[in-house]
């Protein structure tokens, strides 16, 4: 993934730049040329941190917010954008001013090419910037995410399980959509599971028929935007990832026994399912990785080691490559 992310360097702003392990990240990240790094902070405080943890960090760029030439700029343009919300100038001010706005401002205005934040605001101090600012995609209606479960033997695909409590059949799709698109940028073959508690046609009931319609909406977007993706739904976990059952439950699948990407029906489930497997299987889960949005930003979580914002920052990298076609 770090090579993937080097072979074209991209410039990624991290708000939180006070922070000890966004520190040690961002000196292992310029170590080896991964990325071009912005912090967001107070100089001075920044530079004795580096200081006093004994890092080298020569090449990172550092922003104080409202010493930036940009300012003006970045809150005459947040104005304009949200001025039919009845923000005010002084409103605009005091929003840019802070330092996830801002940087995120700078991804809108192409100034960084994607944000990392999140070690230590909240999910919603990041996502809400981007949801005003950057906003989703063309045809698509809500951010989502998804996690890499990284096993032994292949790394497969979990969403959503961290953003969208319990999202309507439309929703559910568009994260099937945008989970297979995610998996295919990071080099996955993506096989859609959109998983329930039944299989087929066998099961009856308001939640699997969500699902149900979720599968059909699905394969009408893909029609248009993914005509080649193998996508099936409802299936239970066991026929998406086993062979030996999906020969009996559906053996004329295409994706039943060899899912890679796996679409949870509601947050309750993916949340606890990755969770499990995290802790049960010893697999590594990389995420939450956003998607969704125009550009890329993503989310921390505050429990957050050096090596989780290293890979975040790189998977950052991968996404802003994949949305100037880069890859």
């Amino acid at each position: 993934m770090l090579q993937k992310a080097r072979a074209h360097k991209q410039h990624i702003v991290l708000p939180e730049g006070e922070e000890d392990r966004i520190l040690r990240a961002a000196e292992i990240l310029l170590r080896r040329e991964v990325v071009e790094i912005t912090l967001l902070g107070n100089e001075e405080q920044i530079l004795k941190r580096i200081t006093n943890l004994g890092l080298r960090l020569e090449e990172v760029h550092i922003i104080e917010v409202e010493k930036c030439a940009l300012f003006d700029d970045y809150v005459q343009t947040y104005y304009d954008l949200r001025k039919e919300k009845g923000i005010t100038q002084e409103m605009a001010r005091d929003t840019m001013s802070d330092v996830s706005f801002f940087g995120t401002m700078m991804v809108h205005k192409g100034h960084a090419d994607g944000l990392v934040s999140g070690a230590v605001h909240t999910t919603q101090a990041t996502i809400r910037p981007a949801f005003e600012i950057i906003k989703t995609k063309p045809g698509f209606s809500i951010v989502s995410n998804v996690f890499f479960m990284c096993m032994e033997d292949r790394v497969l695909v979990y969403g959503d399980c961290a953003v969208n409590p319990d999202p309507d059949a439309k929703k559910l799709a568009e994260i099937a959509i945008n989970s297979a698109q995610t998996a295919k940028t990071f080099g996955i073959i993506p096989r859609v599971a959109m998983l329930s508690y039944s299989t087929g046609e066998s099961g009856k009931g308001e939640d699997v028929e969500k699902v149900r319609e979720a599968t059909r909406i699905a394969r009408e977007i893909s029609k248009k935007s993914y005509p080649d993706l193998k996508l099936e739904g409802p299936i239970q976990y066991d026929a998406a990832v086993d062979p030996d059952v999906a020969r009996i439950k559906m053996p004329d699948s295409e994706v039943a026994g060899k899912a890679t990407v796996f679409i949870f029906p509601d947050l309750n489930t993916g949340n606890n399912t990755y969770k499990a497997v995290q802790r049960s299987a010893g697999a590594i889960a990389i995420g939450p990785v956003l998607q969704g949005l125009n550009k890329p930003v993503n989310d921390l979580s505050r429990g957050c080691t050096v090596p989780d914002i290293v890979n975040t920052v790189a998977i950052t990298a991968i996404q802003a490559q994949a949305e100037k076609g880069l890859l």
